[in-house]
C-alpha cells in the first residue's frame, strides 16, 4: 500500500469506528453504476465539514488494492448490493489532497506533487517508470502492463484555483495536468472513475476545457448524492435519541438546509453538539467564514438590507447563474449571496431561487461578521438582545417597549414597517438570542388559531419562562393580551407554573411601541 497511490483502509477505518459514524455507503452503489461510463467523472462541491473528505476516504478503502476491506464494509449498506464484491478492492487508485499538496509550495506545488507521486508509486510497483514522465504516461504505463482500470480522486481540487488567482500561468498547468488524468486520449482507457471533490462549483475559465466533462453535484443541485453529504434528518433524530439531546433544539440551532428537497444538516456542527452535550456554534470559526466577513464589509447595493431580512427569518431571491464561481470576481449581491450559498452560510430553496438564514449557528456566524464590519447599529443592537429576554422576564414592560423601540429605529430603513408582519420581523430581532435558550416558533397553532411568536424554553434553560407575544398595530397591547386569553394559546403549554403572555402594539401615528406583560398559571 502506498500513501497516494493504492492507499491503505486506515483512515475509513477510523471513521467507521468513531463514536459517532453514520453509513453513507450507499454512495458506492452510485458511484459503481458509473464506472466506465460516459459519465464517470464526478465533482462534488459542497462546504467545509459536510463530509466531501471522509467519502474520498471511504472511496479509497472500496475501490483500492492497496488493502482487504471486505470485513470493513461488510455489515455496511454497499455490502447489500449485488455487485459489491466484483469491485471490492478491484482497481488502482491515485489519491490527492491538493490542499496538503500545496501546503508550504507555492509556484513549484506541482513539481513538489509529481515528485511525491513518482516517489510513492516507484515504491509499490516492479514497472519501469522515469521521473521525467508525467504522471498520466506513468498511470497509462501501468494501466497497459496490468490491464487493472485506475479510480482518481483529487480531494480539495480547487484550493489552487482559489488560492493562485493571481497565477493565470501556474492555475493553466494545472488544469492541463488534470486534462491528462480525466480527459486525454489515454485516460478514455485507464480511468474508470474520476472524482473531485471542492469547496466552489467548477470555474470556467476561458480556452480551458480540463473538466467541462464532470457531472457536478452542488450545495444547490445535489440530486441522488445529497443524503450522502450532511446528516439527514432522519439520522439526526436518531442521534438525538442516543444521546438524550432535544431534537427541537438541534434543529433550532442546525437544522434548515434544504438541498433538492431533503433536509440536511451540517456534520460536523451536529458530532461536536452531540459528543459535547452542548448546542452552540463550532462552525464559525472555519477560514471560510473570513469570506463572510469580507462580503459584508464590501456592502454591495441591497446586500445589507437583503442580511438584515434573513436575519429577521424572511427569505429572499438571488440570480444564482451570474456567479462565476470565483470568490475573487464578486461584484454584486447575487454573487456575494451565491458564494455564501456553496460555502454554507446560506440555504437555499430552489423551488421560487431564494436565499435564507439556514439556523441560529450561522446567524451567529453572521453576528460575529458583523462585528468586525461598518454594520455597527445593527451590532450594538445584538449586545442588548439579552437583555430584553431578563427584562420581559422581570415583566418590565416599558423596558422590552424601549427595546423594540431602538430596534425599530435600526431597521426601518431595511422593513418596510406597514403590518404585523414587519413587526413581528422586529420582533425577531430584538429577541434575536432567544435561541439560545428558547425554541421559537411564528405562528404557532394553539387554542383556537395561531399564536404570533410562541417561546418554549428548552429543557436546560433553568429560570426561562416560556412567553406566548402577540402583536398588533395600530390597535393596543391591551387587546393583545385579551386575544391570548380569548383564543387560549397557552393551551399547549399546560404545565409550567408561569407562563408571559406579551402584548405589543406600533402605533403608526405616534411612531411608538406599546408593550403589557402578564404572568400567568396555566392549568395542569
Amino acid at each position: 500500500m502506498g500513501t497516494y497511490f493504492n492507499p491503505s483502509n486506515a483512515g475509513f477505518r477510523k471513521a467507521a469506528k468513531d463514536e459517532i459514524y453514520i453509513d453513507k455507503s450507499g454512495l458506492l452503489n452510485i458511484l459503481n453504476k458509473k464506472l466506465f461510463s460516459e459519465k464517470n467523472c464526478i465533482s462534488v462541491s459542497h462546504a467545509r465539514r459536510f463530509g466531501k473528505s471522509q467519502a474520498a476516504r471511504m472511496i479509497d478503502a472500496y475501490y483500492s488494492r492497496g488493502c482487504d476491506s471486505g470485513k470493513l464494509f461488510s455489515k455496511l449498506e454497499i455490502s447489500k448490493s449485488y455487485d459489491f464484491i466484483k469491485h471490492l478492492n478491484k482497481y488502482n487508485v491515485l489519491h490527492l489532497d491538493m490542499s496538503s499538496m500545496t501546503d508550504g509550495h507555492k509556484d513549484d506545488f506541482l513539481i513538489h506533487m509529481k515528485r511525491k507521486v513518482f516517489d510513492d508509486i516507484s515504491e509499490e510497483i516492479d514497472i519501469k517508470i522515469s521521473e521525467k514522465q508525467d504522471v498520466s504516461e506513468i498511470i497509462n504505463k501501468i494501466y497497459k502492463s496490468t490491464k487493472i482500470p485506475f479510480v482518481i480522486i483529487i480531494d480539495e481540487w480547487d484550493c489552487v484555483v482559489r488560492n493562485f488567482s493571481d497565477k493565470p500561468e501556474l492555475v493553466h498547468e494545472y488544469l492541463q495536468f488534470l486534462h491528462s488524468l480525466f480527459k486525454s486520449e489515454e485516460s478514455q482507457e485507464f480511468l474508470a472513475l474520476g472524482y473531485i471533490t471542492g469547496i466552489l462549483p467548477i470555474k470556467k475559465i476561458e480556452d480551458e476545457s480540463a473538466l467541462n466533462n464532470f457531472i457536478e453535484y452542488t450545495m444547490t443541485d445535489s440530486a441522488e448524492f445529497t443524503t450522502y453529504f450532511g446528516f439527514t434528518e432522519k439520522e439526526v433524530e436518531s442521534l438525538c435519541g442516543k444521546y438524550d439531546m432535544n431534537i427541537e433544539s438541534v434543529k433550532e440551532w442546525y437544522n434548515g438546509y434544504l438541498i433538492d428537497g431533503e433536509h440536511m444538516y451540517n456534520p460536523n456542527s451536529v458530532y461536536c453538539a452531540m459528543t459535547r452535550r452542548k448546542l452552540k456554534s463550532y462552525w464559525k470559526n472555519t477560514s471560510a467564514f473570513a469570506t463572510i466577513n469580507r462580503f459584508v464589509t464590501m456592502n454591495f447595493n441591497g446586500l445589507k438590507e437583503e442580511v438584515v431580512r434573513m436575519l429577521a427569518g424572511e427569505k429572499v431571491y438571488v440570480d444564482t447563474e451570474t456567479f462565476q464561481n470565483d470568490l475573487s470576481e464578486i461584484s454584486s449581491k447575487d454573487d456575494a449571496l451565491t458564494a455564501l450559498i456553496h460555502l454554507g452560510y446560506l440555504g437555499y430553496d430552489n423551488d421560487d431561487s431564494t436565499a435564507y438564514i439556514p439556523n441560529y449557528e450561522v446567524a451567529n456566524a453572521f453576528h460575529s461578521a458583523m462585528k468586525k464590519s461598518s454594520w455597527k447599529d445593527i451590532s450594538k443592537l445584538y449586545q442588548a438582545c439579552n437583555d430584553i429576554i431578563n427584562a420581559t422576564i422581570r415583566c418590565d414592560a416599558d423596558k422590552v417597549a424601549g427595546y423594540i423601540e431602538i430596534a425599530h429605529e435600526t431597521y426601518t430603513s431595511v422593513l418596510k414597517y406597514n403590518d404585523e408582519n414587519a413587526l413581528g420581523c422586529v420582533i425577531t430581532m430584538a429577541y434575536f438570542t432567544a435561541p439560545e435558550y428558547y425554541n421559537v416558533i411564528r405562528e404557532f397553532p394553539s387554542g383556537k388559531g395561531f399564536a404570533d411568536i410562541v417561546m418554549i424554553p428548552r429543557p436546560d434553560s433553568v429560570n426561562k419562562p416560556p412567553m406566548i407575544i402577540e402583536l398588533k398595530y395600530d390597535k393596543a397591547a391591551d387587546t393583545a393580551i385579551k386575544q391570548i386569553k380569548e383564543k387560549r394559546y397557552s393551551g399547549n403549554l399546560k404545565g409550567y407554573n408561569d407562563v408571559l403572555l406579551v402584548g405589543v402594539n406600533y402605533d403608526k401615528e405616534s411612531k411608538k411601541h406599546e408593550c403589557t406583560i402578564e404572568k400567568v398559571n396555566v392549568e395542569q
